[in-house]
């Protein structure tokens, strides 16, 4: 049996301390989406790693951006938007959308439907309407009915500590 070493316990207010608060949160594994829409100015996007399932029935999903982004005005109320779940291989579609909004040049994509940017390639998408849009101290909660589903695999991308790459799985026992 393999036993872990441990750093010693840092115990904080996370009020008074919150690079301590961001830092033990970084040490979540979280999956990699980008969350897509279409206001009138084209197609936009935003990197999400708040996202996760609601319900199952109905069809419901959350993501939850940060009220200080520059991208908030577009994204905390939209009535439309689809979440894409990125692959491993898709570090320059996160890298894209970090650097412009409208950063849609440098990969494949289609309009749905309703007019919202779809992203080929990604291992799952969740084509939304608003459900609601709930207040979270400096973030809101999206929750987005799903209308359509896109799954097609693959290994997702991850971040973890402030950095992104695959997950790759540890066997043991043999």
């Amino acid at each position: 049996m393999t036993t872990l070493a441990t750093a010693p316990d840092i115990h904080f207010d996370p009020a008074a301390d919150q690079d301590q608060f961001r830092s033990a949160i970084s040490s979540f594994v979280c999956g990699v989406t980008v969350v897509t829409t279409d206001r009138g100015e084209g197609p936009m996007g935003i990197v999400a790693n708040g996202f996760a399932a609601v319900s199952m029935d109905p069809a419901l999903v959350m993501w939850c951006p940060a009220k200080g982004s520059t991208r908030f005005e577009h994204f905390g109320d939209a009535r439309r938007f689809a979440v894409h779940v990125l692959t491993d291989a898709q570090r320059p579609v996160v890298e894209a959308i970090e650097g412009s909004k409208t950063a849609f040049g440098g990969f494949g994509w289609s309009p749905s439907q309703a007019g919202v940017p779809l992203i080929h390639g990604v291992a799952a998408c969740f084509e939304c309407n608003l459900e609601a849009v709930h207040d979270a101290g400096d973030h809101s909660i999206v929750v987005g009915r799903v209308i359509r589903a896109h799954h097609q695999g693959g290994v997702p991308l991850v971040k973890y500590d402030g950095r992104y790459g695959g997950f790759a799985e540890r066997i043991s026992g043999s």
